[in-house]
């Protein structure tokens, strides 16, 4: 059954700001949390990054939380990454404008300075890294005693990233009555510990088809040549609007982009040894449309919201089977069909079938040279792979 924003509790300047953005129709989790994050209850949302969280709580947060003072926010998001926390907040911030409440993000990795300034001034929304938080807090630059709504936001991966006791270290510290959500797409281990000892009888929801499934994309394996794997990867990105290349280390990233670039790819790079800005600007290229190939680290891209993604390629073949489909799953995105395509090199065949075996994917692995025409439209050659097959 479809509802819309304004059902669910949005208030009517906050839903034409949506609807300016081309944003009509909530998400599933959205759909399923926003009425009771509304009311101030402590709420619990299964969910993963692409499904539409960050409206989930931010519209309510933003609804709920009064005007602030100097370095005492009335709103707190826990992020586990710099990459994360700058995306909540290019979805929060214009939405604040239109309510007058001021939305920053503080994160570790570029100065301090500027971040202090904007607390001094007076934030009503800080979203942030843990680390971060914790440095401000302890320079007397941040206070999160007047807190009202504190969101754990991939809370599964601050777990998993070690940051749990600095996390706890935030949670103490919060001493106003407040509403906590959190969103995880597990909710157990450490997790469920928090849950357990920080929220007051929290509302559960869960998005079932969340997760993508092998189903809900389709599959490439190639067995290409090395001397030709540069070529085979730059001839399916001529044919595509946005593809996403993984690698596996951030100088295999460095060299891909040089190397794509010969072939007359423009493309652009996301790794840990890259400047914060210069990071941000190859994102934002490639959100909008101005990048059309993006070599990502494992690491650098955990975390990413970029929709509408049409090929995913491993230009290294994902380690095991949970990367595959974290790194495939975001040519899966809002019900959307892509291809996620394996580049394998000799050596690497009887990986890649651990890989399949364990997803249950049947597909045959096809050798193929750069010039084969087949790559210019990677639906039809898996029809064309099965006939001949068959």
């Amino acid at each position: 059954m479809s509802t819309t924003f304004a059902a669910l509790g949005v208030s009517p300047d906050l839903v034409a700001a949506l609807e300016r953005d081309g944003i009509t129709d909530p998400f599933p989790i959205q759909a399923l949390t926003i009425a009771d994050a509304h009311a101030g209850r402590d709420l619990c949302g299964k969910a993963k990054t692409g499904s539409g969280k960050t409206l989930a709580f931010g519209l309510p947060l933003l609804e709920r939380v009064g005007k602030a003072e100097p370095r005492r926010p009335r709103a707190l998001v826990l992020t586990p990454t710099r990459e994360l926390a700058n995306q909540v907040k290019t979805v929060l911030a214009p939405l604040g404008k239109v309510r007058e409440r001021r939305v920053v993000a503080v994160y570790g990795g570029v100065s301090m300075e500027p971040q202090i300034k904007a607390l001094r001034k007076g934030t009503d929304v800080v979203i942030g890294t843990p680390g971060r938080l914790i440095d401000l807090m302890e320079r007397k630059e941040l206070s999160v005693a007047a807190v009202e709504v504190l969101v754990l936001d991939e809370a599964d991966r601050m777990a998993d990233m070690g940051f749990m006791p600095q996390v706890q270290k935030l949670l103490h510290r919060i001493e106003s009555e407040h509403q906590t959500m959190l969103f995880s797409a597990t909710l157990d281990g450490a997790v469920k510990r928090l849950v357990d000892r920080y929220m007051h009888d929290p509302v559960f929801h869960e998005v079932e088809s969340d997760e993508p499934t092998v189903e809900e994309m389709e599959h490439r394996f190639l067995n290409v040549h090395q001397m030709d794997r540069v070529k085979v990867a730059a001839a399916i990105t001529e044919n595509v609007e946005r593809t996403l290349l993984f690698v596996r280390t951030k100088r295999g990233a460095d060299r891909l982009v040089t190397q794509l670039r010969k072939e007359g790819v423009r493309a652009g790079a996301i790794h840990g040894d890259l400047r914060q800005n210069a990071r941000e600007k190859a994102l934002a290229d490639f959100s909008n449309g101005k990048l059309p190939v993006l070599v990502a680290t494992d690491v650098a891209a955990r975390g990413l919201h970029i929709d509408a993604v049409d090929v995913v390629i491993h230009y290294d073949p994902a380690e095991d089977e949970k990367a595959y489909l974290h790194r495939s799953g975001r040519t899966a995105r809002a019900g959307e069909v892509g291809v996620a395509v394996t580049l394998m090199l000799w050596n690497q065949e009887n990986f890649v079938h651990l890989v399949q075996k364990r997803l249950g994917i049947d597909e045959p692995i096809v050798e193929v040279f750069s010039n084969d025409p087949r790559l210019a439209d990677l639906h039809a050659f898996g029809r064309q792979a099965e006939v001949a097959s068959a």
